[in-house]
């Protein structure tokens, strides 16, 4: 069954669910936070077309900067707009954005805690053939670890859209991921969304397990979770769009309910998500705990659907380790 406040996300199991890329949530949400605040500005680094940030540019372009393929400059230069009161967006590959601009994020917005919104284009490996150069899989641990920083991890495009907005009106440095690849749009204009909270999206009357969810791998634990009520295991889906600050009530929560943790995401499982959640419940609440992603290796070229399914990352794999786990 799906808990009656999730009522507000579409049937995910409907074959005709729309798709669309995450990153077209950058793209409405800053357009609508520029026509909200005069204050907004985009900055990009050569991949205005890519990462969506053009929609701003054609809406304002007097508040977007191209600074070339010169992701440390571009850093460096959103931490100068901050200071002189702006709210700067800044947009690059993931791969590039905190990748190769790590130590300007660090040393220019992160210790001066300015308030720069970084968005982080095509990371996962879903998004496909451009291979292990390109799928930024490290991303969420470098984010997190840095003081005072949000990291943000949408699952679909509409609660992207939600988050950019979200953080355009705040104080704190954010880190959001993005990804390139069209996966079903499960959240509506109505769903309720707010930086550092869960939100559970299926919660069966006997839950055995819980699975902990973030990005567009919560679309997919939703069909995991459908499998295992088919089998007559119960389970519990929290989607966990903001990895820190982390929502510590609802990830005990779901532990208690069950006793069996499951956490999923499309990163390596060294520092990210899963590592967040076993931090969390090492502390408060101790229970067995198995953490799906990329498991200690790079990326390759292939298909988002080859690829995850390759990383053991597709629905039905997930169904699979869950039912063996809730046996143990």
């Amino acid at each position: 069954m799906i808990k009656s406040e999730a009522k507000l996300v579409e049937n995910v199991f409907d074959k005709k669910i729309e798709q669309k890329p995450t990153r077209d949530g950058f793209g409405t949400g800053t357009v609508e936070a520029g026509k909200a605040n005069p204050n907004v500005v985009v900055l990009c680094a050569d991949l205005a077309e890519s990462t969506r940030a053009e929609w701003f540019q054609k809406e304002f372009p007097d508040r977007f900067i191209e600074m070339g393929i010169a992701e440390q400059n571009m850093a460096a230069t959103a931490a100068g707009f901050a200071l002189a009161g702006k709210i700067p967006f800044i947009a690059s590959y993931a791969a590039f954005s905190p990748g190769r601009n790590y130590e300007q994020i660090r040393t220019t917005i992160a210790i001066n805690n300015m308030p720069v919104k970084i968005g982080g284009m095509h990371a996962g490996v879903s998004v496909g053939p451009d291979g292990a150069t390109h799928q930024m899989l490290e991303d969420i641990g470098l984010m997190r670890m840095l003081p005072r920083m949000v990291v943000i991890n949408p699952m679909d495009a509409e609660e992207a859209r939600k988050a950019v907005v979200a953080a355009a009106k705040t104080s704190d440095p954010t880190y959001i991921r993005f990804g390139r690849s069209s996966v079903p749009l499960v959240t509506t204009t109505e769903t309720p969304f707010e930086i550092g909270k869960a939100q559970v999206l299926w919660e069966s009357e006997k839950p055995k397990i819980a699975l902990l969810s973030t990005g567009s791998m919560s679309s997919t634990a939703l069909q995991a979770a459908r499998a295992l009520e088919a089998d007559g295991i119960g389970s519990i889906v929290l989607h966990v769009a903001t990895i820190k600050p982390l929502d510590t009530d609802a990830v005990v929560a779901a532990a208690k309910r069950t006793g069996k943790v499951i956490t999923i995401e499309e990163h390596q499982i060294a520092g990210g998500f899963g590592s967040a959640v076993a931090e969390c419940l090492s502390e408060y609440y101790p229970v067995p705990i198995t953490r799906l992603g990329i498991q200690d290796v790079f990326g390759q070229s292939g298909t988002p659907e080859e690829l995850l399914e390759h990383y053991g990352l597709s629905a039905a794999h997930i169904a699979e380790v869950a039912r063996k786990f809730a046996g143990s």
